[in-house]
């Protein structure tokens, strides 16, 4: 990785979980790739299926905090 690269990695990782997760999507949008569409239905479809099943019963919730904690737990 060059040095440039480095600096750009350090600075991102004393971002917030929101802010890393945001700045990867972006990176990943600046691919231009045929699959990217087919991909974004795929994850769209899972969505809507996770969606149902929470609204039905079969899917229990995590709370944002908690989620963002274990996530804050994992930092380097």
């Amino acid at each position: 990785m060059t040095a440039q690269a480095t600096q750009v990695l350090e600075g991102a990782l004393h971002l917030s979980p929101l802010e890393r997760a945001e700045l990867i999507e972006q990176i990943f949008a600046s691919f231009s790739f045929p699959s990217r569409q087919a991909n974004d239905a795929k994850w769209a479809s899972e969505a809507e299926e996770r969606i149902d099943a929470y609204d039905a019963g079969h899917l229990a919730s995590v709370s944002a905090r908690d989620v963002f904690a274990r996530v804050e737990g994992m930092r380097p």
